[in-house]
C-alpha cells in the first residue's frame, strides 16, 4: 500500500494527464471521476486510490481530482 502524500501527488499529475488525453479542458468541461477510475484502472494506477483514509480513500482522491479539474463547486 502506498502511503496517501505520494497518492496525493500522483493523483493530481495523472488528472490531468488524464484531461489532455480525454480531451477535457481544464474548469470549462466537465470532468468525470469514474471515466478517470476507469482510466487509472486500464493504465494500470489503480493501486493509488487504495491508500489508508480516515474519510475514504476514495473520497479523498476524488476531492483532488475535483480541485486539480477546478470544479470543487460539485462538493
Amino acid at each position: 500500500m502506498t502511503n496517501k502524500a505520494e497518492c496525493e501527488s500522483v493523483i493530481r499529475h495523472l488528472s490531468h494527464e488524464w484531461a489532455a488525453q480525454a480531451g477535457v479542458n481544464v474548469g470549462v468541461d466537465h470532468a468525470s471521476f469514474s471515466a478517470f477510475e476507469s482510466w487509472l484502472s486500464g493504465k494500470g494506477y489503480s493501486h493509488y486510490l487504495s491508500f489508508r483514509s480516515v474519510r475514504g480513500s476514495r473520497e479523498d482522491a476524488e476531492q483532488w481530482f475535483d480541485e486539480e479539474m477546478k470544479q470543487t463547486w460539485r462538493r
